[in-house]
């Protein structure tokens, strides 16, 4: 049996985002920007048995991250756009546990990859357009008790897109589906 922190993290645990460096910014609006055609890639033709398959023990099945993914991603543009447009807002946490538990969780993950897509094109939109001003932009997060800037937030989404993309690319490869 893996290590279930490899398994949890394939990708390490989400890095403290140090101040971005020239150009960095432009790499992590580019990795956001790939992230559903290569989602859909891997997972939009796998029959519900392997969507229905958890990544890990006790984890999501590879259908709940997907639309964990949609979830979060929605909620990370929202923010960005508050953080864009006010001065240090308080956003609203949500549970996302408990969101996974909600009957869309069941569906079909065709909703949740088209909505990636064309909210993925609306948020890049944004993000190709920032200014340094804009990524020092800031909200505030009372769940962690903390400020995020934009710059965090691209850092984040970069990893969060990643490291659940991970989650089903080896999850597949485990499974010899990849």
């Amino acid at each position: 049996m893996q290590d279930l922190d490899a398994l949890r993290y394939p990708i390490g645990a989400m890095p403290v985002a140090p101040p971005l460096a020239a150009g960095q910014a432009q790499g992590y609006v580019a990795e956001i920007a790939a992230l559903p055609r290569k989602l859909a890639q891997l997972v939009a033709s796998w029959p519900d048995d392997r969507l229905d398959t958890p990544y890990r023990p006790e984890g999501w099945t590879v259908r709940q991250v997907v639309h964990h993914m949609a979830d979060s991603h929605m909620n990370a543009y929202i923010r960005t756009k508050l953080a864009l447009t006010e001065e240090n807002p308080r956003i609203s946490p949500y549970e996302e546990g408990e969101w996974a538990k909600l009957p869309d969780s069941a569906l079909s993950i065709t909703p949740s990859l088209t909505l990636l897509t064309v909210l993925h094109e609306r948020w890049v939109t944004c993000l190709d357009a920032l200014t340094d001003n804009d990524l020092a932009r800031t909200y505030y997060h009372p769940g962690s008790e903390r400020t995020y800037s934009v710059a965090d937030v691209l850092a984040l989404y970069a990893w969060h897109g990643e490291h659940h993309y991970q989650h089903i690319y080896r999850l597949a490869e485990r499974n010899g589906w990849a």
